[in-house]
């Protein structure tokens, strides 16, 4: 069917998808399934068309290829951010909980702290009489 569009136009022999048009001769053949690409005793890459008429064979081979690499390398770069980000995230998390028990230990020790200075203040002022008996919390004014 495809030698049919032969000597007629590039347009005319790529409406049928089965069908490569060579420039060196203008013949229309059928594309070679077997094989991915056409051999070039068929038609040279340079001078043969398949799908459109304005790009060449060959043209059409790198800009598939280059379109696919950039996919390939974007969907790369991709998994590896998110690899990345997952893991950094979960050692922040694990920092924040560092932070937090160290946070909450300093709380506990100056809480501790503060409750043995009381007792030392209790017990100097108890020495000197400062400290109102905690029996009688009522104690009379005394003027001088």
């Amino acid at each position: 069917a495809c030698s049919a569009f032969s000597q007629k136009s590039c347009e005319e022999c790529l409406k049928n998808v089965s069908c490569l048009w060579c420039y060196t001769n203008n013949t229309c053949i059928d594309y070679p399934v077997r094989s991915i690409l056409p051999s070039s005793s068929l038609c040279s890459l340079s001078n043969a068309r398949w799908g459109v008429c304005w790009i060449n064979f060959e043209a059409l081979i790198i800009a598939l290829a280059v379109v696919a690499g950039l996919i390939l390398v974007s969907i790369t770069v991709c998994c590896c951010y998110c690899c990345y980000c997952r893991r950094r995230s979960r050692r922040l998390d694990e920092e924040e909980e560092q932070l937090a028990r160290k946070r909450e230990e300093r709380r506990l020790q100056s809480l501790q702290r503060k409750h043995e200075r009381k007792l030392k203040h209790d017990e100097i002022r108890k020495k000197y009489g400062l400290l109102q008996d905690s029996d009688n919390p009522y104690s009379r004014f005394e003027n001088e």
